[in-house]
């Protein structure tokens, strides 16, 4: 369960790239490129959690997975890479909640399109902020592994899988009435039951993955194969 949920929250995460793509010129291609990308991303991640798993096994992944790397060079120059993509993901996680946070200050004032001193002071101080609170949170929390496992049964759940299906169930219940799925035909069946087998699978999540998630740390701790808060030691394990 750990593992497919590290997975999960893997793939599930990069969901939020096509969000830019709203802004085209032509709306009409929003469709091929969520597709295209949708496509892109369940081949790539699927393929790199198969091989990575076949290779190294459930009992000796770590998360990361480039963990699993036995040759330190080729572990520093794998970690190399995350750099890029853990800075771009830092600002732009931290940029929205920021923003969240900045526009329920500042709602209906003047701050909220002008260049005003309380504005971009605001705005530096709800960023560091956020950043020192994540960084407290990277570094009390020695057990990244379940930590993925714990976040992904708690969020990606609902962000991942249940949202989308009730997200379904309401729009073709709005389009086309109570019996959507009666008036649609093999079209309406079929999407109606995928989505509540969606649904089913992330209320499955949701609870027995929240309690795998916490019994294995748990269990962590009882062994004591968790390193110390604000320490070197590695929590990737």
């Amino acid at each position: 369960m750990n593992a497919f949920m590290n997975i999960s929250y893997t793939f599930i995460g990069q969901i939020t790239i096509p969000s830019f793509i709203a802004e085209m010129k032509n709306p009409k291609d929003f469709p091929k490129a969520l597709w295209a990308v949708t496509i892109a991303e369940v081949i790539l991640f699927s393929l790199v959690g198969a091989i990575v798993y076949a290779y190294t096994g459930t009992q000796y992944n770590v998360a990361p997975a480039f963990g699993s790397l036995g040759n330190e060079v080729y572990k520093k120059v794998s970690f190399s890479f995350m750099i890029p993509t853990l800075i771009f993901l830092g600002v732009l996680y931290a940029s929205v909640s920021a923003r969240f946070v900045y526009f329920r200050i500042f709602a209906g004032t003047r701050h909220m399109g002008s260049h005003t001193v309380v504005g971009w002071a605001s705005w530096a101080a709800i960023l560091a902020v956020t950043w020192l609170f994540a960084f407290i949170i990277a570094e009390v929390i020695p057990f990244f592994s379940d930590l993925l496992s714990l976040m992904s049964s708690l969020f990606d759940s609902f962000f991942g899988f249940i949202f989308w299906g009730v997200a379904y169930l309401r729009m073709r219940r709005a389009d086309h009435g109570p019996g959507f799925w009666k008036v649609r035909g093999i079209r309406g069946m079929t999407g109606y039951v995928f989505n509540i087998i969606l649904i089913l699978i992330g209320l499955l999540f949701l609870s027995a993955g929240t309690y795998a998630s916490v019994e294995s740390i748990i269990q962590g701790y009882a062994v004591s194969s968790f390193g110390g808060p604000f320490s070197c030691a590695s929590n990737g394990v």
